[in-house]
């Protein structure tokens, strides 16, 4: 049963990016198959991991929201949100205990990083993908894709499958190495800025430098992959036109005009949702719900945004595009609160792998992954939804499952950035 859950695990990448519901499907069976196999093994001692505990704490939160406000599908949906939780312990204490699949799995990603790279290339230079789409709307790449997801599924794939690799290189003490380190970065980022959507562009910055600060060889291979990708900004205007105006044009109007941006918007009525509701919240998807109710067309003075509309219903969306947003809407400051706790509690061991002053970078990579993945300040999809909660869940039990155990996964990398030997 292990086996057939570890090779679905495999597939996982590919499956978010172009099959959302089978993916969806394959996470239950997972979680599933991980209750079955505690139940005949009587081993669940995972039950006791206090992330796990303030996980369920959460979702009973949630379902009382949701009850209160009287939908049965709400409650409904509440109560199955336990599927990711369980997951999450599926593959930290049982699919990816074995450091040769953890290094499958990376293969995998890696992989479906090279196909997102190549069809973003080859949709840029022939204009049109694989499928016969051009760019989106907006100016955004599809890549292989049919849908502005292409940032996304690379900053996932990239980080997670190409930076252990990318480390290694930067390790050796050639110059080559860091030749092909920097090689590989700069492809990445001018990539990220072809494919033109900020937010998983400025995560994988942000990521890599996180991992710069960690290893100081790394450090001269991301300024110049930093330096060369602003020197394709700065060309953007005559070789990317579309990728100018949505990362340069578009952001600096934003950033300008925040309170009359849709992101601005949707966190002004996020949070006035949020004064009139503080400790109940709206249920299980009551953002979408509650979004286009008049009385929530309030400002918010006391950050000095004065009243108005700020959009009305047209500036709506699904949800606060934000994970703690999202949970403070359906479950009140109490449901945000247990949110920040179920977070701090997953990234403490992650914390305590990274004090290491000698690590592998297979252990180093996804437990700052997980870092960057739930860092507050950003713009986000719905963690209940795909292929969101796919990329956020697989990636917070990877980096459990190479913090509960020695890893065998690649070279060891010393903080300082010197020295190597087998891992």
């Amino acid at each position: 049963m292990k086996r057939l859950a570890v090779w679905g695990t495999f597939t996982f990448p590919l499956l978010l990016c172009y099959a959302l519901a089978p993916s969806e499907i394959l996470m239950c069976v997972i979680a599933g198959a991980f209750l079955v196999r505690s139940a005949l093994c009587r081993e669940w001692g995972w039950l006791r991991q206090p992330w796990f505990v303030f996980s369920l704490l959460l979702g009973m939160d949630l379902v009382l929201a949701s009850a209160h406000v009287g939908s049965g599908h709400a409650v409904l949906q509440s109560v199955l949100l336990v599927r990711y939780p369980v997951f999450v312990a599926a593959m930290a204490y049982w699919i990816l205990t074995d450091p040769q699949d953890r290094r499958r799995l990376r293969v995998a990603y890696a992989v479906v990083a090279l196909w997102i790279v190549a069809g973003s290339w080859q949709q840029y230079i022939c204009g049109r993908n694989l499928m016969g789409y051009s760019r989106w709307e907006d100016g955004a790449l599809l890549g292989p894709l049919w849908a502005p997801r292409a940032g996304q599924a690379l900053f996932m794939t990239a980080f997670a499958g190409l930076m252990p690799a990318i480390l290694s290189l930067a390790q050796r003490r050639n110059r080559s190495g860091l030749v092909y380190a920097g090689c590989i970065l700069v492809l990445l980022v001018l990539t990220f800025l072809l494919i033109s959507q900020r937010m998983p562009t400025l995560l994988f910055l942000f990521g890599t430098l996180c991992l710069a600060l960690l290893v100081r060889s790394l450090r001269m291979p991301f300024l110049i992959a930093c330096l060369i990708g602003m020197v394709g900004i700065v060309l953007s205007p005559v070789v990317a036109p579309q990728a100018y105006n949505k990362l340069v044009i578009s952001f600096e109007h934003q950033m300008h005009h925040f309170a009359d941006s849709p992101y601005g918007m949707l966190f002004i009525r996020a949070m006035v949702m949020l004064k009139d509701h503080p400790w109940v919240g709206f249920g299980y998807d009551g953002f979408r719900i509650n979004c286009p109710n008049p009385a929530y067309f309030h400002g918010l003075p006391a950050l000095g945004i004065p009243d108005g509309p700020h959009g009305g219903a047209p500036g709506c969306n699904l949800h606060p595009h934000n994970y703690y947003l999202q949970v403070a809407t359906m479950a009140g400051w109490p449901g945000c609160v247990l949110f920040c706790l179920v977070v701090a509690c997953l990234l403490r061991p992650m914390a305590a792998v990274l004090r290491r002053g000698h690590m592998t970078a297979g252990q180093m990579v996804p437990c700052v992954l997980a870092f960057v993945i739930v860092w507050p300040l950003q713009s986000t999809s719905s963690f209940s939804t795909q292929p969101t909660a796919g990329w956020v869940f697989l990636a917070l039990g990877w980096a459990l499952a190479v913090c509960t155990r020695e890893d065998g996964d690649g070279s060891a990398v010393t903080r300082a950035g010197h020295g190597m030997s087998s891992a």
